[in-house]
């Protein structure tokens, strides 16, 4: 148990730290974008700057220094718009289909506004142009990170949950087989002493008709002992005639329901081999009229069909209940769905992986109608 416990901890140190991990990486991202905006806001000032000294060599002398130039030809990266002071536009670093479109490049002045401040540059206290420059292909990207960092964020909080729920059912169905497996214990004690006091009144010369009923319920809380026992462990499947093992489960529950409802069952007269477990098959088919009988409130009519083909056998358990709507069709075999006030929702759920988990069949609503009733079918290979 404190290995366990231990193990839990850790796991969620471990969490820990990736959250914190991931939470450090987007601080970063945010503040190398913004430093790295910032050195473009200083390239352009440079460059704005290198334009007013350009503008004042070539008054002075009539020639053109390299070093402002070189400035100014360095920016092959960041898109920009100048805007003389006659109101003309000139594009650096953008479309070339676009460099003499005034409109457009009006237009896309507005969109770099928005995006980073316009530089004035200045001279003599004239604005001599105006620079608008967007963010380049770099900074865009970069821009964009964060938010592929943020969705692998959810994405890691996602895998979380799941796994802390996963963890939490497989620590909820360990506990409910440890339940079963208790239950089937506990009920083996007063089980071995009835069968004690039964052997005695058979010497006491009681009616034999009691005895056999009493020997009938006996046998059925061997059964139910034994189904509790097999959950959590891998069923032993055998060679069974599914027409006798079903029969065997139908007379039973005929036997013990009330006379409002009558049962039908139809099947041929030949052999039918499949591998089952017995006691588990059993259980599902209870399961299946127990169900039905609750849909019908106690009152109606239950068949039981069997049918095959060379490589399947189904068995049809039908109701004369209330009926379905589509949308509970895959719904009713959830583990903890219920329609009934007092219940827990366990039946079919439990049915489904006998089925499908333990005998690699399927079991699924074949029809159902409003009123009319419902069909569940059973599908199992054959051999």
């Amino acid at each position: 148990m404190k290995i366990s416990s231990k193990q839990h901890v850790l796991r969620w140190i471990m969490i820990a730290i990736s959250f914190l991990i991931i939470s450090l990486i987007l601080w970063n991202t945010y503040r190398f974008f913004q430093k790295f905006k910032q050195e473009e806001r200083v390239k352009m000032e440079n460059f704005s700057q290198a334009q007013i000294e350009l503008g004042k060599i070539i008054d002075l002398n009539g020639n053109i220094s390299d070093f402002p130039l070189k400035i100014i030809q360095s920016n092959t990266t960041t898109p920009m718009i100048i805007e003389n002071s006659e109101g003309d536009f000139q594009s650096k670093n953008i479309q070339k289909h676009s460099d003499n479109n005034q409109e457009y490049l009006k237009n896309l002045s507005l969109k770099f506004s928005n995006e980073n401040t316009p530089i004035e540059v200045i001279y003599e206290e004239k604005t001599l142009s105006t620079i608008y420059y967007g963010n380049s292909d770099l900074l865009n990207k970069l821009k964009y990170y964060p938010f592929a960092l943020v969705l692998i964020f959810l994405l890691f909080s996602g895998v979380v949950y799941f796994y802390y729920k996963s963890s939490r059912t497989a620590s909820q169905n360990k506990l409910w087989t440890g339940m079963a497996k208790e239950t089937a214990h506990q009920i083996g004690t007063p089980l071995s002493s009835l069968i004690g006091w039964t052997e005695l009144l058979k010497s006491e010369a009681v009616n034999p008709t009691y005895i056999s009923e009493i020997e009938k319920d006996i046998h059925r809380l061997e059964t139910i002992t034994e189904r509790f026992s097999k959950i959590g462990s891998i069923p032993i499947l055998k060679t069974t005639n599914v027409i006798t093992a079903t029969k065997e489960s139908f007379d039973y529950l005929k036997s013990r329901s009330s006379k409002l409802i009558t049962f039908e069952m139809s099947a041929t007269d030949e052999t039918i081999l499949v591998n089952l477990n017995p006691e588990l098959f059993s259980w599902t088919i209870e399961n299946l009229v127990k169900n039905g009988i609750d849909a019908m409130k106690g009152k109606g009519h239950i068949a039981i069909s069997i049918q095959s083909t060379e490589a399947l056998v189904f068995i049809d358990i039908s109701d004369s209940g209330k009926g379905l709507s589509k949308k509970l069709f895959n719904k009713i075999f959830e583990t903890g769905y219920t329609s009934k006030k007092r219940g827990w929702g366990l039946g079919l759920s439990l049915s489904k992986r006998i089925i499908e988990e333990y005998h690699k069949g399927k079991i699924k609503v074949l029809r159902s109608e409003a009123k009319l009733g419902t069909t569940l079918r059973i599908s199992l290979k054959r051999l």
